[in-house]
């Protein structure tokens, strides 16, 4: 398994985007509506990460750059957006090491606190990031003011990095 960055709009990540779409849509009866630019995923102020296992894209995830403003987030902020692993590779700790990843890039990146929003509908994701150190924190972003949405954050300072074996390998397009 390998874990590489790519542009947010490469033909993998915008196919697998489609289908954890897919999945809000069943969960909570439509999609995220949180407006993402590639941009906002490009470094020093994000990144996006597809874990591939034999030239297949199994896994997803990314982190922009967040700071204080009314939407509520914090100084230093980095945002997870579309945490996601397809369904036939789920239970194999994919999500696991594309977080640990995406916490090494923006503590590198020198952000302080990773924060996320999923959904009560979403058990298995507040499952996965409870037992990774991340706790309830002040609701922020889009869905700050939904009942069923749910924040957390994890402080980056002094936190150990991508789990062995997870290969991050530089972007190149």
């Amino acid at each position: 398994m390998e874990i590489r960055p790519v542009p947010y709009d490469h033909a993998d990540a915008v196919a697998l985007d489609r289908l954890v779409q897919r999945e809000y849509e069943q969960r909570y009866g439509e999609g995220d509506m949180t407006p993402l630019d590639p941009a906002m995923f490009r470094p020093p102020h994000g990144t996006y990460l597809l874990a591939y296992e034999n030239g297949r894209p199994l896994a997803t995830g990314g982190w922009r750059s967040q700071d204080a403003g009314p939407e509520g987030y914090a100084d230093g902020d980095a945002e997870i957006k579309r945490m996601f692993v397809v369904a036939e590779a789920r239970g194999r700790g994919l999500a696991r090491r594309i977080l640990a990843a995406l916490e090494a890039d923006a503590r590198a990146a020198g952000r302080t606190r990773m924060v996320l929003e999923t959904g009560i509908k979403q058990p298995e994701a507040l499952a996965l990031y409870a037992s990774c150190g991340y706790r309830p924190v002040p609701k922020f972003g889009l869905y700050r003011t939904y009942e069923d949405s749910r924040c957390m954050g994890k402080p980056l300072a002094g936190d150990a990095g991508a789990p062995a074996g997870t290969h991050v390998r530089a972007h190149s397009s």
